[in-house]
């Protein structure tokens, strides 16, 4: 005779929400995240806790953390594809906003708490978590600098809340402070561009004004002197804006030294004993002024030598007339 198969399944039973159980599941994770093998346990065992209210909410953050980080890192939700969501209705798709929404936790909050368990390490963010550091403030030390970002790690690890916050007050408001300075330094630098926008546009309008004198002044027809006496008026007006162009520069050096005084001065770790360094934005600044005088005085240059090689004899012989007449006035007075 026969053996009759046995076709009847057991009955999953959910477990009874308490701490006791929650302790088993979680010690149960942790041996599953050891062997990649048994993905698909680890993550019926994490939306088991689904199914029992809010229990998986009630691991410490940094254990709920680490084990959603494990799943995101190594895509274990993708093993939900084709089953169906606890309700027994919907068939997964197997994504991570799936997962999360599974967990009865929204996909923006894991991802910032893996950030954050990434950002601080585990021993830090379950110190900070138990000091009750929220998101804003981690928010905000997330955003220092590493250096400063480490310092803070290194307290939160020794569980002293109040030395935690005092220093991260105090890298907050250095930090602002810098920033104001940059920002400050900024528009000071967009209204210098502003003006010499307007410098250049009115110097291209003087540039179209000369060229138009200067193909009038090409006119065969009108005699010598007539010719030449508006030349000589463009030369001295062109001569007094050189002029006002080269004042300005001295002020913006003039601008710029009493800005890096500024910067100096408001500086708490500036030491006048010790190489200082300005910032990048100053920098900057100072290598345009000094490209603006590099090229003024190679034009300058330009210029002139042009000059010198077409009519050196003629400025020669200009030169000295003028003397001897200089000479004949002064020898006339003594008569």
């Amino acid at each position: 005779m026969a053996r009759a198969t046995n076709s009847t399944k057991e009955a999953i039973e959910l477990p009874t929400i308490d701490e006791q159980r929650i302790n088993d599941a979680m010690n149960t994770i942790t041996t599953i995240q050891s062997a990649y093998n048994e993905e698909r346990d680890l993550v019926n065992q994490l939306l088991g806790q689904a199914q029992m209210a809010d229990a998986f909410t009630k691991f410490s953050l940094t254990v709920r953390t680490s084990k959603l980080n494990f799943v995101k890192e190594n895509k274990l939700y993708r093993s939900l594809k084709g089953k169906k969501s606890p309700n027994g209705y919907d068939f997964l798709t197997g994504t991570w906003e799936e997962f999360c929404n599974l967990l009865g936790i929204s996909v923006q909050k894991a991802d910032l708490d893996i950030q954050n368990l990434k950002e601080f390490g585990e021993e830090a963010l379950d110190s900070m978590s138990q000091m009750g550091i929220g998101y804003r403030e981690l928010r905000q030390y997330r955003k220092l600098p590493e250096d400063q970002k480490t310092a803070l790690i290194e307290v939160a690890k020794a569980g002293d809340k109040e030395s935690l916050v005092e220093l991260a007050e105090e890298f907050i408001a250095k930090n602002n402070k810098e920033k104001d300075l940059l920002k400050k330094e900024n528009s000071n630098l967009q209204a210098d561009y502003k003006a010499l926008s307007k410098r250049n546009a009115d110097v291209a309008k003087e540039k179209e004004e000369l060229a138009i004198k200067l193909a009038q002044f090409e006119m065969k027809t009108m005699p010598l002197d007539e010719r030449l006496e508006p030349f000589k008026k463009q030369i001295a007006e062109t001569q007094s804006r050189i002029d006002k162009l080269f004042e300005e520069q001295r002020q913006y050096v003039d601008i710029m030294y009493k800005l890096m005084l500024d910067i100096m001065e408001n500086d708490p770790d500036y030491d006048p004993e010790k190489p200082y360094s300005l910032p990048e934005s100053m920098q900057i600044a100072l290598l345009t002024l000094n490209g603006s005088a590099v090229l003024t005085l190679d034009q300058a240059r330009y210029v002139h030598r042009e000059l010198w090689n077409k009519f050196d004899s003629d400025i020669m012989e200009a030169q000295q007339r003028q003397e001897s007449l200089v000479n004949e006035n002064v020898q006339d007075l003594y008569k």
